[in-house]
C-alpha cells in the first residue's frame, strides 16, 4: 500500500475496520478484532482535514452496516413485498443514513481535538456517538462496539458499567494499541494492561439467587411468517400452541410462547387461551405475546397470561416501519413496504410494573427492546428475572437472530439476571445470569425447550446507575483532548 495515496488509505482502513466490527459479534465472535477496528480507525486521522476524517467515519459506517445489517434486506424483501431492485435501494438508504452518525464522530472530533491526549478523546467521542445514535431518531444500537464482548476477557466489566464501558474500553484500548506500535509511546503499556487484567481480580457474580429453581418451558412454533395471519396460519398456531403446551404442562411451573404467537387479537385468542388453561395444573403459569385493541380502537404489542399469572404488559419502545410509520400521512400506501400488517401500534405506558407468574416478578422486553441497556436495565431494578419475547423470522436465516441473541446475553450480564428468550422460529434459549446460554433450541424448528432457572435478587451496579457514570465519563474523556485556542 506504499505508492497509494495517504488519504485513500485511511479510507481503506475504515471499510476494513467496518467488516472487523461486524466479525466480532455473533455469530463470528472475533472479538479481539475490535481494538484493531477502533485503531485502525484513531491512526492517521489527525492526519486528514475534518471532511477527509467525515468520509472516513461514513465509510466505516456503511462497511458496518452493509455486513452487519445485511439483514434489513431479508426484512424488506422477502416479508415486505418489496421487488429486488427497491429491496436493494431501500436498504442501501438505509445503510448510508444510519452511516452519517460515523461520519459526525469523526468529523467532531477531527474539528475540535488536538494531538495532545488525543487517545483519550478518540473513545470519549466514540461512545458519544454510540449514545447519539442509541435515541436520535427513536434509536438503532445495533452493533455498539462493545456488544461483541460477553465471552471476552472484559466481560466482568459489563456488570459495572454496561455495554458503553465496554465500547470505551475497546475504542481506548484501540487508540492506546496504535499509539504504542506507530509511535512507540511505552507508557501505554500501563493502562493497556489495567483495561485487560483488572477483570481477573472483579466478582463474578453480583446478584444472589433464590435457593430453589422455577422450571420453565419456551415454545417455538416455527410458524412461516407469509402464512401466519392467513385464517389456516391461525388455526395452525392455535393447535400448535396447545398441542406443545399439553406435552410440558405436568413438568413444569411456567410455560412462555413468543412474540404473538398467536396471530390474532386478544379478544379472538381468549377462547383458545382458556381451554388451554383448563388443561394447566392449578400452579401452573402460562404467558405469551398477543395483540390487544383497545375500545380507542389503539393497538398494543403485548404479554398477557393465564394460569398462575398477574398483571400484563404493552411494548412501550416500537420498530419504525415494522410496528409503526414515521410520517404516516406521507408515506401509507406509497410502496408495499409501508403497508406492512400490524405496523400502526401504539406504545405502551412508561414505568409498567412487572409481570408476576408461577411465585416469580418478571421483567419484560419485547423483542427489539432487549437491545436497549437502559430500558432494560429500569425492567431489571424490579423483577426477579427478565424475558423477551421476540419474532426473529424477520430476519430470515440471516445472521441478525444470532446478533440478537447475542446482545440478550450482554443484557443478562449486565444486571446479573436470568433472560428467558422465546421467540417464533429461533434462537429460543435460557440465559443465565452472567450471560452464558443453559438451554437452546434449534433454528427453524418446531421445539420444546425446557429447563430451569433461578429468580435473583440484588442489583448490579449497572442495574442501580444505568449508564449515567459511563457517559459523563466519556463526556470528560472527549474534553480532555479539546483543541486550546489562543488569541495573538
Amino acid at each position: 500500500m506504499g505508492s497509494i495515496p495517504a488519504v485513500y488509505r485511511q479510507l481503506i482502513a475504515a471499510l476494513l475496520a467496518g467488516g472487523f466490527t461486524t466479525l466480532t459479534a455473533s455469530p463470528f465472535e472475533l472479538w479481539w478484532l475490535g481494538p484493531v477496528a477502533a485503531g485502525l480507525m484513531y491512526a492517521g486521522t489527525h492526519q486528514l482535514t475534518a471532511a477527509q476524517a467525515a468520509l472516513k467515519g461514513w465509510l466505516y459506517g456503511v462497511a458496518l452496516f452493509g455486513s452487519g445489517a445485511s439483514w434489513v434486506y431479508v426484512s424488506i424483501h422477502d416479508y415486505g413485498y418489496t421487488g429486488v431492485p427497491l429491496a436493494l435501494l431501500l436498504t442501501a438508504l438505509f445503510v448510508c443514513v444510519l452511516a452519517l452518525f460515523f461520519a459526525a464522530t469523526l468529523w467532531l472530533y477531527r474539528r475540535f481535538t488536538g494531538p495532545r491526549l488525543a487517545l483519550v478523546s478518540f473513545a470519549g467521542i466514540w461512545v458519544l456517538g454510540e449514545v447519539l445514535r442509541t435515541y436520535l431518531f427513536t434509536g438503532f444500537p445495533w452493533l455498539l462496539l462493545g456488544s461483541g464482548y460477553v465471552d471476552s476477557p472484559l466481560a466482568a466489566w459489563a456488570p459495572i458499567g454496561g455495554v458503553y464501558l465496554l465500547s470505551l474500553l475497546v475504542a481506548l484500548s484501540g487508540s492506546l494499541g496504535a499509539a504504542l506500535l506507530l509511535r512507540r509511546q511505552w507508557w501505554t503499556l500501563a493502562p493497556l494492561a489495567a483495561i485487560w487484567l483488572i477483570p481477573l481480580a472483579l466478582p463474578t457474580q453480583w446478584t444472589t439467587p433464590a435457593e430453589t429453581p422455577t422450571r420453565v418451558a419456551l415454545l417455538q412454533g416455527n410458524l412461516p411468517q407469509l402464512e401466519k395471519w392467513t385464517p389456516e396460519g391461525q388455526r395452525n398456531a392455535a393447535n400448535i400452541y396447545s398441542d406443545l403446551t399439553r406435552d410440558v404442562a405436568d413438568d413444569v411451573d411456567l410455560i412462555v410462547w413468543p412474540e404473538t404467537a398467536l396471530p390474532m387479537m386478544e379478544t379472538q385468542a381468549r377462547p383458545v387461551l382458556e381451554r388451554v388453561q383448563s388443561n394447566l395444573p392449578t400452579d401452573t403459569a402460562l404467558m405469551t405475546g398477543i395483540v390487544q385493541r383497545d375500545i380507542n380502537d389503539r393497538y398494543f404489542n403485548s404479554v398477557v397470561g393465564v394460569g398462575n399469572v398477574e398483571g400484563s404488559y404493552q411494548k412501550e419502545h416500537l420498530v419504525p416501519f415494522g410496528e409503526y410509520l414515521p410520517l404516516e400521512s406521507l408515506l401509507r400506501g406509497a410502496i408495499n413496504f409501508f403497508n406492512l400488517p400490524m405496523s400502526s401500534f401504539t406504545k405502551g405506558a412508561p414505568d409498567q410494573a412487572p409481570m408476576e407468574a408461577a411465585g416469580v416478578s418478571i421483567g419484560n422486553a419485547i423483542c427489539y427492546e432487549i437491545i436497549y441497556p437502559q430500558l432494560v436495565a429500569s425492567r431489571a431494578r424490579e423483577s426477579d428475572v427478565l424475558m423477551t419475547l421476540s419474532n426473529d423470522t424477520w430476519f430470515g436465516a440471516s445472521i441478525g437472530p444470532h446478533q440478537h441473541l447475542q446482545m440478550a446475553r450482554l443484557r443478562a450480564l449486565e444486571n446479573g439476571r436470568y433472560v428467558l428468550r422465546a421467540t417464533s422460529n429461533g434462537i429460543t434459549a435460557i440465559i443465565d445470569a452472567q450471560g452464558r446460554i443453559v438451554e437452546r433450541a434449534a433454528q427453524f424448528e418446531i421445539a420444546s425447550l425446557t429447563g430451569e432457572f433461578y429468580a435473583t435478587q440484588g442489583l448490579t451496579p449497572f442495574t442501580r446507575m444505568g449508564s449515567w457514570p459511563v457517559w459523563f465519563l466519556a463526556a470528560l474523556m472527549a474534553l480532555v483532548g479539546v483543541r486550546r485556542t489562543h488569541r495573538r
